[in-house]
């Protein structure tokens, strides 16, 4: 199977973002919400991507521990690291609705916005587990084991928040009718684009990672040292993986399989 290039798929990402966005504005009827309904074309796109990048990470982590390959604990990091960041926009677009719609910035008693939050707090504790363990190999199993157990709950979280009652958050999708025609096909384009940003973005983040591996080994070779093993002292995770780890992920280093 023929990996697109990070050229290739910038260029389709942008042209779906685009293209989804110029639904959202020109396409895409008003509802009774108002224009503020608009938002909801960003906010769950991000939530999806995020939750599922969550889960991804979570699938990574357990191929980690069953092949101590550090590429997968690579993958798995990137994962949670950019979830992580949509979880904020997230968090962000949700408050501007909640502003418009109920005159608060925040409601506690919403188990949707506090349950995302639980789910955004709860990895936001990844790095500091992480960079806390100095030895390189611990760090990663045991970064591994969290980014399990953390996967699991995102759909056991995501199934309590939709039994529980009252509601008061809207349910697009589940509502009587659901969405009209219109706005279900532009809710798609522009899920689809924020999907191709995620693992843009995953690929980017590889390919940079990969190319520090490929400067390390170089000014290593330079200095006369034809290979070093990694300082287990380091805190910046995932570093530089072994001889065989850096060679399998230099063959192809924009094309994480996830």
């Amino acid at each position: 199977m023929n990996v697109p290039s990070l050229r290739a798929q910038a260029a389709a990402t942008v042209a779906v973002l685009v293209a989804g966005f110029a639904l959202v504005f020109f396409y895409a009827p008003l509802d009774t919400e108002g224009f503020i309904q608009k938002v909801f074309y960003l906010h769950v796109p991000l939530a999806i991507c995020a939750l599922a990048g969550f889960v991804v990470a979570g699938i990574h982590a357990i191929r980690h521990l069953r092949s101590g390959d550090p590429v997968h604990d690579a993958r798995s990091y990137v994962s949670i690291h950019l979830s992580v960041i949509f979880g904020v926009g997230v968090l962000l677009t949700g408050s501007i609705w909640a502003r418009a719609e109920w005159g608060k910035w925040w409601v506690w008693d919403e188990p949707t916005l506090v349950s995302f939050l639980i789910v955004f707090l709860l990895y936001a504790t990844y790095y500091p587990l992480r960079y806390a363990i100095e030895d390189r190999e611990r760090q990663a199993r045991y970064a591994s084991v969290f980014a399990i157990t953390a996967g699991a709950f995102v759909p056991l979280n995501f199934l309590a928040v939709r039994m529980a009652q009252p509601l008061i958050h809207p349910r697009t999708f589940s509502s009587a009718g659901g969405l009209p025609g219109s706005m279900l096909f532009t809710f798609c384009v522009c899920l689809a684009g924020m999907a191709l940003l995620w693992l843009l973005l995953v690929r980017f983040e590889l390919a940079a990672k990969s190319a520090s591996v490929k400067l390390s080994r170089l000014r290593r070779a330079l200095e006369g040292e034809a290979y070093a093993p990694p300082s287990t002292g380091s805190r910046i995770a995932p570093g530089v993986p072994s001889r065989a780890a850096s060679a399998s992920l230099m063959s192809d280093p924009t094309s994480p399989r996830i």
